[in-house]
């Protein structure tokens, strides 16, 4: 999975947009990010930008934007409704796919510690980075804002976690730096078919993790219960890491349940949608549908999605597009408005359709348009891009049966075996569909090097060097579409032996789509490891696809064996 993380900072200047546009400029410019949103504010003199990218990429822009922000924004001149410690206030780092929050805490006391040495800007850590329990708590780093700094940085209880050890200059210009780490926040409002703000609070109580106060008697007008230190006692609600309140929207005439989810992995957003659900029936009301505010992570719709799938008992092995459609159909996200997952899901957005159409050019293309690009004078697509897609092909007759199989009437009970494969057979699809594109890039990329200048001993070298790095990629591209065509395999037996008998023959026709991607592949291995140099590293190639091309002529005959003797 691609690793993907977002990077919140909170930059002191919300009015003057020229210094604004520098720093996003900035972020920008270092290359590999998305900037989603830029959102200034007058009043607090504040702006918050969002961007989204690998970490790496990510880590240099956040610098970048600190770096720039250092440079334009003067402390000393700043004045703000909002809590502030420095040029960039807060910086957290968000993990959104293949990446924990705790890999992102290791990273984020890394740009912290960077940050301080190449620019001088003390930092604290806070929330999952902290480096000291209370600092958990980003109020305890930015505690007397800016103007208390002169008295922190020199007291070893209150100075920054990197940072000079006294007030310089340098800290009098920008501040300080808070760096962290935290989990994504969604922001829900949940659509009630009642007016009653009253009732909405209600369901937030009910729901929330800090819960409603204690009273003595009546549950609504007694008496709130106080401990002994004179504050009161809260029943806490259901659902951890969930904020919520209930309110009224003029532009919808409805009331909701208004929510912040901080913590994800505690309570997935279907999860809360159930929970708000339930309450809401107890006191006789009913949520109508879901409205997310801002963005969310592919994972929380493909979540919520199986979710609700599973709960039908029907397979889970179908296309990302039908999953997020069962979960947005589900949690009502269309109730209020048009939803559409590309603007409201990360990974949609930080590919823009230009560049997701160039990396996906053949799979997108008709069977009609796909055969006639293969027929074209053009050598791409050739054997490696069409084994691929037969590859995906077996993968997909396979897939096929395990759907049918989970839906086939008097076979309920078996809905979740079959569903398990269907999943597998997504997974196997949707590789070999990526290697489709892959494999023409790969020979292209073998082009692109006859057009490298060769005029002088230098550049005849670089040449060499880069027609051998091409041709390595050449020849693994297809190895790795002989070895996803061979997983194929695994869900095509399971189906030829215990699948829906009357799909028996799709799952034959799989296996000869698959065990032709094998050794379609393979050729392609050969005949483009033959042009190595490393003559050593080729033999390994070779033999290693001249193994797996083995095992699929087994496998295939095996398959069609059990075949043959279900349709006689």
């Amino acid at each position: 999975m691609e690793r993907i993380i977002e990077c919140v900072p909170n930059f002191s200047e919300g009015r003057d947009m020229a210094i604004i546009n520098r720093i996003v400029e900035s972020i920008e410019k270092s290359g590999g990010v998305k900037v989603l949103d830029v959102d200034p504010g007058e009043a607090t003199n504040r702006t918050v930008v969002t961007f989204v990218g690998s970490p790496e990429n990510v880590l240099e822009a956040a610098f970048n934007g600190v770096k720039k922000a250092g440079e334009l924004i003067d402390m000393r001149h700043h004045k703000g409704a909002h809590p502030r410690s420095g040029a960039t206030d807060v910086l957290p780092l968000i993990p959104i796919a293949g990446i924990t929050l705790e890999e992102c805490a290791e990273l984020a006391r890394g740009l912290a510690e960077r940050i301080y040495r190449e620019l001088e800007i003390p930092c604290y850590c806070y929330e999952a980075a902290a480096l000291k329990p209370e600092r958990k708590n980003l109020a305890v780093c930015r505690a007397g804002e800016y103007e208390a700094l002169p008295e922190k940085m020199s007291d070893p209880e209150k100075a920054p976690d990197f940072g000079p050890g006294k007030y310089t200059e340098r800290t009098a210009i920008s501040g300080a730096t808070n760096v962290g780490a935290r989990d994504f926040l969604i922001a829900v409002n949940f659509n009630l078919n009642t007016t009653s703000t009253r009732r909405a609070n209600a369901i937030a109580f009910d729901v929330r993790e800090k819960g409603r106060p204690v009273r003595e008697g009546n549950p609504i007008t007694g008496k709130i219960v106080k401990d002994e230190h004179g504050n009161p006692v809260m029943k806490p609600g259901t659902l951890k890491g969930c904020k919520a309140i209930g309110w009224y929207i003029d532009e919808y005439g409805i009331a909701q349940v208004s929510m912040n989810i901080t913590d994800i992995n505690a309570t997935p957003l279907h999860v809360a949608f159930e929970e708000v659900c339930r309450a809401a029936r107890e006191r006789g009301i009913r949520v109508t549908g879901t409205e997310i505010v801002g963005l969310v992570p592919k994972r929380t719709l493909i979540e919520a999605g199986k979710y609700f799938l599973a709960k039908q008992q029907r397979s889970l092995g179908i296309t990302e597009e039908g999953i997020i459609r069962c979960a947005v159909k589900s949690m009502g996200l269309d109730d209020l408005k048009p939803f559409d997952p590309k603007e409201k899901v990360i990974e949609y957005m930080m590919v823009s359709e230009e560049e997701a159409a160039a990396a996906s050019r053949l799979v997108r293309m008709t069977c009609k348009g796909f055969a006639e690009e293969t027929a074209s004078e053009s050598p791409a697509p050739g054997g490696g891009s069409i084994s691929a897609y037969m590859g995906a092909l077996g993968a997909a007759l396979g897939t096929m049966v395990a759907n049918l199989s989970a839906h086939k009437p008097g076979w309920d009970e078996r809905w979740k075996e079959f569903s398990d494969w269907a999943e597998k057979g997504q997974a196997v699809m949707r590789e070999l569909l990526a290697l489709v594109d892959e494999d023409t890039a790969a020979f292209n990329k073998i082009m692109d090097v006859f057009a490298m200048p060769k005029g002088t001993e230098e550049e005849k070298a670089a040449r060499a060097q880069a027609m051998e790095t091409a041709t390595l990629y050449a020849t693994e591209v297809p190895l790795r579409t002989m070895k996803a065509s061979f997983k194929a395999f695994e869900v095509i037996r399971a189906m030829a032996e215990t699948g829906n008998p009357n799909s028996v023959s799709d799952a034959g026709v799989g296996a000869l789509a698959a065990r032709s991607a094998v050794l379609g592949a393979c050729l392609n291995v050969k005949i483009n490891a033959g042009s190595l140099k490393d003559k050593a590293r080729a033999a390994e190639l070779i033999g290693e696809a001249e193994k797996i091309a083995a095992d699929a002529r087994r496998q295939e005959e095996e398959i069609l064996a059990i075949v043959e003797s279900k349709i006689k």
